[in-house]
């Protein structure tokens, strides 16, 4: 299946995209694409629905993040070989692990606001993990089952914020609208390799980032057995689990977004996102 959630920020409504890519109404079926929602049980309960008995929405309403109500929004850095490499970083020994706001949250398609004194916004096309069952000490040949879906992300940085006052990477990671998710919440049943899935990522239709999940250090799998080891994963939590080379901070000399900026991105079989960057107004 492929959830979404449509309508203006914050009432936001549930859907889901049916077999010719139109947007059906799951409002009569469940409050939101959010918390229980995600369990394994209720998604079941989705699956079976005949999506052409859900009512047809017309127009071209806003879409929203694909997953609400977000508790957790827990981040990866320097999980992809070829990224370490382009920042000269070692490739880490274990995840690392830092959390971005989850108010941070936006949809897909929603302008993105570069922060006051902002001098290094950056780009990141990433793969995010929602959580279904979740739970503790997940195994890791159960961490699939633990999985809602899956769906892109745009992690985006200050990475003056980020590196350069204080070493917490947190401060550069959750500002307002930082957490573009979406189009849709895509269930594992329908991604054929989610460690081979296309990467990409375009600044004014410059590709900049084009790369593959499969150059990931730690994988789907693992880092859900792993993060549950330090804390329990709830329906809904989102993992984003690192960006490919190509950001802006791997340029010689660097790359930053001011403002203005148009950026697209997507991921194989997950749908794409295209955002506006606009300077903070104050």
């Amino acid at each position: 299946m492929k959830l979404v959630r449509y309508g203006a920020f914050g009432q936001e409504k549930p859907g889901m995209i049916d077999a010719a890519g139109k947007l059906r109404d799951l409002s009569a079926q469940v409050p939101d694409i959010a918390g229980k929602t995600l369990t394994a049980a209720s998604l079941s309960k989705l699956k079976a629905l005949d999506p052409a008995s859900l009512p047809l929405v017309e127009g071209s309403p806003r879409i929203g993040a694909c997953v609400g109500d977000v508790r957790n929004f827990i981040a990866v850095g320097l999980n992809f070989a070829d990224h370490a490499e382009e920042t000269n970083s070692p490739i880490p020994k274990e995840p690392i692990l830092f959390n971005k706001a989850p108010n941070c949250i936006v949809g897909p398609n929603d302008d993105v606001i570069v922060p006051k004194g902002s001098e290094k916004t950056d780009w990141e096309v990433e793969l995010a993990i929602v959580i279904g069952d979740g739970g503790s000490y997940i195994e890791e040949k159960d961490a699939m089952a633990a999985i809602a879906g899956f769906c892109v992300c745009n992690d985006v940085s200050e990475r003056a914020f980020q590196i350069e006052r204080g070493g917490q990477w947190a401060k550069g990671k959750g500002c307002p609208t930082f957490g573009p998710l979406g189009p849709w919440l895509v269930t594992p049943d329908e991604v054929a390799d989610v460690q081979n899935l296309a990467m990409w990522l375009e600044v004014d239709g410059e590709r900049v980032q084009n790369g593959s999940s499969k150059t990931m250090i730690f994988g789907v799998t693992y880092l859900v057995h792993y993060i549950s080891q330090f804390m329990r994963l709830d329906p809904g939590d989102v993992i984003t689990t690192g960006t490919p080379p190509g950001v802006g901070l791997g340029f010689k000399p660097p790359r930053f977004l001011k403002g203005g900026e148009t950026v697209s991105l997507g991921i194989e079989g997950l749908g794409t996102q295209t955002q506006k960057f606009k300077a903070y107004q104050g």
